[in-house]
């Protein structure tokens, strides 16, 4: 079992920054794909950005050229610097984290969510 633990989230101003951490924690053999999710009010979770072990990257069009994700696989941690915030950026963010487990001999790949973060971007 993993458990995702974000922070750095809060409230600023348009244009403003922050930045996101997700720490993994607890029995896994490997972490692979780690990534973060958003929904904001009355809107489906949606794919933010994701990163690979390899640190491989992928980002949603409308975030691309604001936020960079990164990772620093000695902690097994994620991050989300985001820059350049906008109103439509309000949403609750999450963590996501695909790992390796060993049950019974075999390796088994599981997904976690964590708990989610606030963001309120104001204008």
């Amino acid at each position: 079992q993993v458990q995702l633990v974000e922070s750095g989230g809060g409230l600023v101003q348009a244009g403003g920054s922050l930045r996101l951490s997700c720490a993994a924690s607890g029995s896994f053999f490997r972490m692979n794909d780690m990534g973060w999710h958003r929904q904001g009010p009355g809107k489906q979770r949606e794919l933010v950005a994701a990163i690979s072990s390899g640190g491989i990257t992928n980002y949603a069009d409308s975030v691309k050229g604001r936020f960079t994700i990164s990772r620093d696989n000695t902690k097994n941690t994620v991050y989300l610097q985001m820059n350049s915030l906008k109103p439509e950026d309000t949403a609750v963010y999450y963590c996501n984290a695909d790992y390796v487990e060993v049950d019974r001999l075999r390796l088994m790949t599981r997904s976690h969510w964590g708990q989610g973060t606030q963001v309120t971007v104001s204008s």
